[in-house]
């Protein structure tokens, strides 16, 4: 019978990060991750300051140094004819004052090579915990299924369920949950970038299109908003150019890119979830990140706060785990220590869905074919105080984690 002390089902940045810091602290881990690489488009590859600093105190800056990545330290919108930026990073709190655009791949990779050092850590590939096992009503490990078609059990003291926002544990517990309409999905595709476009991020509100543009260095990575469920009619009726040139009307450097996209093929569908668990945890299991809280998009801030729930689940339970004494208690503090930053979070998302985002899909905005900088834009960009106030929440959150002692490396 195989057993470990903590299985963890989900080889995302929530367990990945969970599992290297356990690890450290020397408890028997065990991930288990459905695929057989992390090599996906992920498209959500934003690493924000407080994951840098963490990286930084796990003594991983140098590594990460070298990914490929862009820094996007201010975001500028199209304003009549003509770039404006409208927030900035250069003062918010902390040494790193930029999101590091990082593939989410290598992110994973890195994670997973400073685990694999330790000796306590085990990562199963191209196995998928499909099932949860009980005994006398506590959850005391899963039923795997590998893609070689073998199956099995993994017994354990714990159970920390990372497998995203479709969880089939979450669902094998039968959690409660709350959820909330969302008024829009998101189409996510790629754009040639030219060394003479501008830097950062890059809004461009429209009424016939609402998107922004990421700088990945050789193209842009690109969101659009579409109003909910929208997505089937306009791809059986219309263009895939009907996307991109709305935009180019807005931003003339992006004419000679209006028509680069060749089918709809290339345009990747996010269905958007915003939901929340009622109780995060039962006798045996925890559920963090997506599992727990499936975030909007808004922000970019899902994989920072999962990465966060992963460093304080990590601190609460490595000396339960080590001694053989975790409790449902403990799981408990995991969730209240994490509930003020996710319930915030989803507040911005829920504020920002009402009043920026369904006027917005409804082509109620058009800001960036206006003949003027809009008043309120024009204000915001005048007060400092205010203007630092969106940036140093997006980027740092609240209560952001740090690594444990035990955890640290120079």
């Amino acid at each position: 019978m195989e057993r470990t002390t903590c299985l963890i089902a989900g080889g995302g940045p929530a367990g990945m990060i969970l599992g290297l810091l356990l690890a450290r602290a020397g408890v028997e881990v065990t991930v288990l991750e459905k695929h057989g690489d992390f090599l996906r488009d992920f498209r959500g590859d934003t690493v924000h300051p407080t994951t840098l600093e963490l990286l930084d105190e796990l003594g991983l800056r140098e590594e990460f140094a070298k990914l490929p990545q862009r820094r996007l330290n201010s975001v500028q919108i199209p304003i009549a004819g003509r770039m404006q930026t409208v927030a900035t990073l250069e003062h918010i709190p902390g040494r790193h004052k930029y999101i590091a655009m990082v593939p989410q791949w290598d992110l994973l990779d890195l994670l997973a090579r400073a685990a694999d050092a330790e000796p306590a850590f085990r990562l199963r590939m191209n196995t998928e915990a499909v099932d949860l096992l009980r005994t006398n009503g506590t959850v005391s490990g899963v039923r795997y299924q590998a893609k070689d078609g073998t199956a099995g059990e993994i017994h354990a003291d714990l159970v920390v369920a990372c497998d995203g926002r479709t969880s089939a544990l979450r669902l094998a517990a039968g959690l409660g949950s709350r959820r909330w309409a969302t008024p829009f999905d998101v189409w996510w595709f790629r754009l040639p970038r030219n060394d003479t476009d501008p830097a950062g991020a890059v809004p461009v509100l429209t009424r016939h299109r609402v998107a922004i543009m990421l700088d990945r260095g050789d193209y842009w990575q690109v969101a659009t908003l579409i109003a909910k469920g929208s997505d089937p009619a306009v791809r059986e009726k219309r263009p895939v150019s009907d996307i991109t040139i709305p935009m180019a009307d807005a931003v003339p450097w992006l004419a000679d890119r209006a028509e680069a996209l060749q089918g709809w093929d290339e345009v990747k569908l996010l269905d958007v979830k915003l939901d929340r668990l009622d109780r995060w945890y039962t006798d045996g299991l925890l559920c963090i990140g997506d599992a727990a809280h499936a975030m909007s998009p808004v922000g970019g801030v899902g994989i920072n706060l999962a990465i966060q729930d992963g460093v304080a689940a990590a601190r609460i339970l490595a000396p339960k785990l080590l001694s053989g004494t975790v409790t449902t208690r403990d799981l408990a503090r995991v969730q209240r220590r994490r509930t003020l930053p996710t319930v915030a979070v989803q507040g911005f998302q829920r504020l920002a869905h009402a009043r920026f985002i369904r006027p917005a899909v409804a082509g109620e905005l058009n800001i960036s074919n206006a003949r003027e900088t809009p008043l309120a834009l024009r204000v915001f960009r005048r007060l400092p105080i205010i203007r630092s106030i969106p940036p140093t929440l997006i980027a740092r959150g609240v209560l952001p984690e740090h690594a444990p002692e035990f955890a640290r490396r120079p």
